[in-house]
């Protein structure tokens, strides 16, 4: 009986996976979004737009999270189809991808107050979102060992 009761919420894991990731990518645009306005706002001001491009970058970086956590999910799948319960595998991933997003997020939002100040150091501003990036494929890519030492 217990076991039924558990099966009923197997795919916990799949929802878990990509809605914490989603959750993220979500907080992080929105982090580095409001600050983008502003640097837009300050170029406007001073008649001298801030490049587009590189501000989009600040914005979008955190999306990629989403990515991973559909990539889990999707690779996850045929092991929650059999029974097997991944929910703290998908809750801890899930979370440890978010909080890559969330952070990205913010260091997407300092670099576009800076370029909105001076328009430099937007290598520099990349270097940092990449580092950050890497928590979240890193956590992608231990996860697919495990996935694939269950069976996936």
């Amino acid at each position: 009986m217990e076991t039924e009761m558990l099966l009923q919420f197997k795919d916990l894991a799949l929802g878990a996976v990509l809605g914490l990731s989603a959750c993220g990518s979500a907080i992080g645009i929105g982090y580095s979004g409001q600050a983008a306005v502003g640097a837009w706002k300050k170029g406007f001001v001073r008649n001298k737009p801030v490049s587009l491009a590189s501000l989009l970058v600040c914005v979008s970086a955190p999306i990629t999270q989403t990515f991973y956590g559909m990539i889990l999910m999707t690779q996850m799948q045929p092991l929650v189809g059999k029974g097997i319960l991944l929910w703290f595998i998908a809750i801890f991933s899930g979370i440890a991808i978010c909080l890559s997003a969330v952070n990205q997020g913010k260091i997407g939002a300092a670099a576009a107050d800076a370029l909105g100040e001076s328009e430099k150091g937007f290598g520099n501003y990349l270097i940092a979102l990449g580092i950050v990036e890497s928590v979240a494929i890193f956590v992608m890519v231990f996860t697919l060992i495990v996935l694939k030492k269950l069976g996936a």
